[in-house]
């Protein structure tokens, strides 16, 4: 991305370190952690430039959604945008920039979302539905979008994955808030468990995202329905993780996380 790029999205990187800061204090009151957050540095006032540069990936989203990622250039986004084929260049180096730059805006925009949803939230399973109902409610005009990168996405090598070495910065902000919902939750985190299940509870996350954008059925009820059914489930799960008899199953379990998770 160009350094004329200014504005909201242009700060998104430093605005996703300081929260990232702010929540490595591993706080034990959720809503002390979730107010720290909220002290984040607001993002610079919006320029000629910055204005600019939205124009194109917004015009940039809407023919993924038509066209596909594959199919749209950036000769047919410049001109959507109403731009010549090299100011968009400019703003963005390709179209891997211009759909960085979505996540990031995505990221930074949902941050007061998320709180507000988790307000009421008092136990594991009302805050983990919380929680990634606000991502697919965000997505949801964009969801064309998500599918159109289906393929991108499933290679962690591919820059635009969520799993990539550049998408590190999302992902780990994504996963702080998972550690914070389990702050207080009225469940007892066995200690060997705390570490990893935030990682852990961010793949469930990411497993009912793959769902929802693949899922056809009416205003994708049957996300709905998946979302309720598996985050009671997994919250019994942590509940029965605790109990002495689960100690040998406990001991597997953390062997396959780690085998899963090291990279």
């Amino acid at each position: 991305m160009s350094s004329g790029f200014t504005g909201v999205i242009a700060h998104s990187s430093p605005n996703l370190n300081v929260f990232n800061k702010l929540l490595d204090s591993r706080p034990s009151s959720r809503h002390t952690a979730i107010e720290r957050v909220q002290k984040m540095p607001p993002p610079k006032p919006s320029t000629k430039a910055a204005e600019t540069a939205l124009k194109i990936l917004d015009a940039a989203l809407d023919l993924f959604r038509t066209q596909g990622f594959d199919s749209a250039t950036m000769r047919e986004i410049a001109a959507s945008a109403g731009v010549a084929t090299g100011a968009a260049y400019y703003y963005f180096a390709s179209k891997d920039a211009i759909v960085m730059a979505f996540y990031q805006r995505s990221c930074l925009e949902m941050q007061p979302k998320i709180k507000e949803a988790l307000a009421p939230a008092r136990t594991l399973e009302s805050r983990l539905r919380a929680l990634i109902r606000v991502k697919l409610d965000y997505f949801s005009p964009n969801r064309a979008v998500l599918r159109a990168l289906l393929r991108n996405g499933a290679d962690p090598a591919h820059p635009l994955s969520p799993f990539s070495p550049q998408t590190k910065d999302i992902r780990d902000t994504d996963i702080e808030w998972f550690r914070v919902i389990l702050a207080d939750c009225g469940t007892r985190i066995p200690r060997d468990l705390e570490p990893h299940l935030p990682r852990v509870l961010w793949f469930f996350q990411m497993g009912v995202i793959f769902f929802w954008v693949t899922d056809e059925s009416p205003n994708q009820a049957r996300t709905t329905r998946l979302l309720e059914v598996a985050a009671k489930s997994v919250a019994a799960l942590v509940r029965l993780s605790t109990l002495p008899f689960m100690r040998p199953v406990r001991k597997t379990a953390l062997e396959l996380i780690e085998i899963v998770t090291t990279a």
